[in-house]
């Protein structure tokens, strides 16, 4: 019997907080940091430099915007780090709630100039619809980073505009009302801290770590001239800049529209992943400083930025999965506007597995092993028809009845992908062990319809040759 293998696959007006003269300045609060980040790379630190860099940094929420006592409420209120006589460490699992912002002169009831022909230049600005949604909860007692996709067009309550789309909870309420939604929509989980981060400066992020290399599994095509807005990609391997990276994620003319970025993003997370977590980025980190100096507003102290980056730094890239919201489209003409209907039951399922784990949980305790009627996909990256149909031999072999061949993937890929697509990774392992072949991941880059989904690579072609 194998040893599995499991493998990875991120209204109120803005304010500016007044200065206090007894607090260091924003400058200052980067500097220590930056220190903070370089430190956190090198394995040899001594418990002293710890200790003193543990007095000098500043607790101070490096924020844009300002929260009354009652939005502040919302937020979990204890410690969520410390430091003691080393860096900065997670003392307790952390959700975090991390929203995408993109602001038009619109938005803002501002008109148009008539210069410049209908576009609307993106603004510096955090008071528009929440373009992203993501919840990451960073768990030191595991050593797992969890990130739960959120699809903007999530049909839900909304304090002050009643049922909508989830992403107008940042225009009625701040980061507040998008945090209170949230944890309502997820039966009413802890958010601890909040990010909100305008696209420009997601655009410069990507350019401060030097761009990403993503697979582009096929040709996207659009242009809007009143957007500026210019999408021309090939299929196959590219390296992206941050306004290349934009476009690839604001591509929506596909058949998954919404969904189909959300799976797009979490293609970038984990290609950044993959990519930046090594000492190179440390290079990086100060033009990556001036970036969440001037785009980024959040709750989070430095002491605490600290130790999620000190977190990441020591992270396995295996131990982040990545989740999407249980639920399906809503039917044409269903309602006034095109929803993700959210699965009640499915997010209590996942919830309870990953996102508020207890012992005694029914989801987390070992199950059956009849994983027969779970939904297999197939997505084919080597082009060798006959190895996909021995695949499908020896999954029916194996008891699984609902298998089905779905379109090829456009990269060929070295090793076999079991993706637990609805975050079953039980199920997953079990396939595992039925073809003795791959990687699982926890990853929602699959199927939509399916509760697994295989990419299948070159190994599992080898392995057929060798047994002809």
């Amino acid at each position: 019997m194998p040893t599995t293998k499991i493998s990875g696959s991120f209204s109120q007006k803005q304010e500016t907080l007044p200065k206090i003269a007894s607090q260091p300045s924003k400058i200052s609060q980067l500097r220590w940091l930056w220190l903070g980040f370089s430190l956190t790379g090198v394995a040899m630190l001594s418990a002293t430099a710890g200790a003193l860099l543990a007095v000098s940094l500043s607790t101070t929420p490096l924020m844009q915007s300002r929260l009354s006592p009652e939005e502040a409420a919302v937020f979990s209120q204890g410690n969520i780090s410390t430091t003691n006589l080393k860096l900065p460490e997670l003392t307790r699992p952390v959700n975090i709630l991390v929203l995408g912002i993109k602001v038009l002169p619109s938005d803002l009831g501002e008109k148009p100039d008539p210069a410049l022909n209908g576009y609307q230049p993106v603004l510096n600005s955090f008071e528009g619809l929440s373009d992203t949604m993501l919840l990451l909860r960073f768990n030191p007692q595991t050593k797992k980073l969890i990130i739960l996709s959120i699809p903007r067009d999530t049909r839900t309550f909304v304090e002050g505009a009643g049922v909508t789309k989830i992403n107008a909870a940042n225009v009625y309420g701040g980061p507040a009302l998008s945090a209170k939604t949230v944890s309502s929509l997820l039966g009413d989980i802890r958010i601890d801290r909040y990010v909100r981060i305008n696209v420009l400066g997601v655009e410069k992020l990507i350019d401060a770590l030097g761009g990403v290399t993503v697979h582009v599994p096929y040709d996207m095509k659009y242009t809007d001239n009143t957007q500026h807005l210019y999408i021309d990609f090939k299929a196959g391997k590219q390296h992206l800049d941050g306004a290349q990276t934009q476009n690839f994620l604001r591509f929506r003319y596909d058949k998954l529209g919404d969904i189909g970025r959300v799976q797009r993003q979490q293609m970038v997370m984990r290609a950044l992943m993959e990519q930046t977590l090594n000492p190179v980025t440390l290079a990086r980190l100060p033009e990556i400083l001036r970036v969440i100096q001037s785009h980024i507003d959040t709750n989070l102290s430095v002491e605490e930025l600290v130790a999620l980056v000190g977190f990441g730094v020591k992270m396995s890239r295996s131990d982040a999965q990545m989740l999407l919201v249980p639920g399906q489209f809503s039917d044409e003409g269903q309602y006034d506007a095109s929803y993700w209907l959210p699965n009640r039951r499915g997010i209590s399922q996942l919830v309870n597995q990953y996102l508020d784990p207890s012992e005694e949980s029914e989801s987390n305790q070992p199950r059956q092993n009849d994983f027969t009627n779970v939904r297999i996909a197939i997505k084919d990256s080597t082009g060798d028809s006959e190895s996909v149909n021995a695949l499908v031999r020896k999954l029916r072999k194996a008891g699984y009845r609902n298998v089905q061949v779905t379109e090829p993937w456009t990269e060929t890929l070295r090793e076999t992908r079991i993706l637990a697509q609805k975050g079953d990774n039980q199920a997953a392992e079990a396939v595992y062990q039925a073809l003795e072949i791959g990687e699982v991941r926890v990853e929602s880059t699959g199927s939509l319809n399916s509760d697994i989904t295989i990419f299948i690579g070159t190994d599992w072609v080898e392995q057929q040759k060798s047994a002809r």
